[in-house]
């Protein structure tokens, strides 16, 4: 029978990543998300419930989300759930908890405390980015990036019905 274990969540990150190393040195990094979900009872009256998921990342995403992610900040995750199972030490009980591993972490929206360029992946290397260009690393590990080496906004050309030219609906 086949089987489909396929994760995708945005949420905003609930603490800091915490980057650890295996002893072979592979780079393991886990971090919280919250996940927002808003609905309107019949009433009318409008809920939000908030899920909150582990996350782990392994390899060089595990140091990318390490350098570049803070507490509060967005990231679209695109993993698969895993469940943990262990006896608890003081009380003998078997324990469990689900989580998920990250496929790829994709940093979206506005930097927090940082200036890595909007959307970039974090499994996208130092081979992603043309030395010397805007978004080229500096010291420390940050992209330089001014003002006026950002793109300008230009919005779409729309047709009568306010969407973009183009697009057939």
């Amino acid at each position: 029978m086949p089987a489909l274990n396929k994760v995708i969540l945005l949420g905003n990150l609930t603490r800091d990543p915490e980057l650890r190393h295996t002893p072979q040195g592979t780079a393991m990094c886990s971090f919280g998300l919250a996940v927002n979900h808003r609905y309107a009872l019949a009433s009318g009256a409008a809920r939000e419930e908030t899920c909150f998921v582990d996350i782990d990342v392994w390899g060089r995403q595990a140091q990318s989300c390490s350098s570049y992610l803070r507490k509060g900040a967005p990231a679209l995750i695109d993993g698969r759930l895993r469940l943990d199972q262990w006896d608890d030490k003081e009380t003998g009980k078997r324990r469990s908890r689900l989580r998920v591993l990250a496929d790829r972490v994709q940093f979206v929206g506005p930097p927090i405390g940082g200036d890595f360029p909007v959307g970039a992946a974090a499994d996208a290397g130092p081979a992603a980015v043309e030395p010397g260009s805007a978004a080229a690393p500096v010291a420390g590990g940050r992209s330089e990036r001014t003002p006026a080496a950002m793109p300008a906004f230009e919005p779409l050309p729309s047709g009568a019905d306010g969407a973009p030219d183009g697009i057939p609906f």
